[in-house]
């Protein structure tokens, strides 16, 4: 089994796409009106995907699945998801607003798809573990506002690996946001993912020049992995075998 990762996938389908027709499959908030080096980018992430991931890999997805704002409307977008080899893990994102009843979010996700929000999904003895994340104190944009949401997603990164009852050879963190500020200071995240003894983090959110700010590959002892979709050529990026060789 391999494990691979990608997250921000920004789509935007207004109906469930046809592979054999890209054409006929419209989006109503296309990514490269916005950057010109995403032109296209959900039928090459189609295209790379299913090239190198098979039925018994796993795809773990760091968030901003959908441009939807109401489940609803995410139907299509979650319906391509289901068309893709390989088991799904993913945390909410920013702008995954159409994220709210976990239980409901649940029940419309394809077959393939599992979903992390206070719990932990277990792969033998691999565990996902996961949370949004958010902006972390003394960085450049970060509001007295901002220090509640901070803290609510330390509480739910806890509970997450709280959950945890049974030990595991080894545990995989999702998040969203990059675990520190921009100037990669010592954070709450940081502190809990050394507590649990968390060696692999994988992150998004960054796009274009932003990606500058990304973490070193290592840090406290701990590998991290920018997965930001355009920073991938959105291609699924390989974490690591499993079990170990």
């Amino acid at each position: 089994m391999k494990i691979y990762a990608i997250s921000d996938l920004h789509l935007s389908f207004s109906r469930t796409p046809d592979p054999a027709n890209w054409g006929d499959s419209p989006e109503y908030k296309p990514m490269a009106e916005v950057d010109e080096s995403w032109a296209a980018h959900a039928s090459r992430i189609y295209e790379n995907w299913t090239r190198i991931v098979t039925d018994d890999d796993v795809v773990l997805v760091g968030g901003d699945i959908s441009w939807a704002m109401r489940l609803e409307e995410a139907r299509p977008d979650l319906h391509f998801l289901g068309l893709l080899p390989g088991l799904i893990i993913a945390v909410q994102g920013n702008h995954d607003y159409w994220w709210q009843s976990i239980s409901r979010v649940r029940a419309l996700a394809p077959p393939n798809m599992r979903l992390i929000q206070n719990d932990h999904i277990r792969l033998g003895d691999l565990v996902i573990c996961g949370t949004r994340g958010w902006l972390c104190p003394n960085g450049a944009f970060f509001k007295d506002e901002d220090m509640k949401i901070y803290k609510r997603e330390l509480i739910r990164l806890r509970n997450s690996l709280e959950s945890v009852q049974r030990p595991a050879e080894e545990i995989i963190v999702i998040m969203h946001y990059m675990p520190t500020n921009e100037k990669h200071e010592y954070s709450g995240f940081i502190e809990i993912f050394q507590e649990y003894g968390v060696k692999h983090v994988v992150y998004g959110h960054l796009h274009a020049r932003a990606c500058r700010y990304r973490l070193p590959d290592q840090a406290w002892g701990i590998n991290f992995y920018l997965t930001s979709a355009d920073y991938l050529s959105f291609t699924p990026r390989l974490i690591m075998n499993w079990p170990p060789s």
